[in-house]
């Protein structure tokens, strides 16, 4: 089942630019100082490049991300933003992909937690909690 988030904040944005692979939403939508990370829960992934200080480098992470990680992209299936106040959003990001690193498909659940200023994310926070094949 896909559900297609309304797009009520920037990270919802963001979200739906990468799976869409719409390189300029993207851009228009991550902060010059965006503070950037990816977490991942019990699972021995090197995760320590996927951290970024700034649009540049988050970026360089994104396009790393398209290649070792999402070579056939991805897919969402559900995706849900609740705000926490003071432009703070935690999101439950529930997508499918081919898992290059795995070599096979499978289904992730994540949270994110971002904050926006003037409708771009200048803060990202990824914890993938589950990577379960299909």
């Amino acid at each position: 089942m896909t559900t297609n988030p309304p797009l009520t904040f920037p990270i919802d944005r963001v979200l739906t630019a990468f799976e869409q692979q719409d390189v300029p939403t993207l851009l228009a939508t991550i902060a010059d100082d965006v503070d950037f990370r990816i977490d991942h829960y019990r699972d021995d992934a090197d995760t320590l490049w996927q951290i970024a200080r700034n649009k540049a480098e988050a970026m360089a992470v994104v396009q790393r991300l398209g290649v070792e990680v999402f070579p056939r992209g991805t897919k969402i299936l559900h995706t849900h933003s609740q705000p926490l106040g003071n432009d703070w959003v935690l999101t439950h990001f529930h997508q499918r992909f081919f898992y290059a690193v795995q070599q096979r498909e499978v289904e992730s659940v994540t949270w994110i937690t971002s904050h926006s200023q003037n409708g771009q994310v200048d803060y990202f926070r990824e914890t993938v909690t589950t990577i379960t094949p299909v």
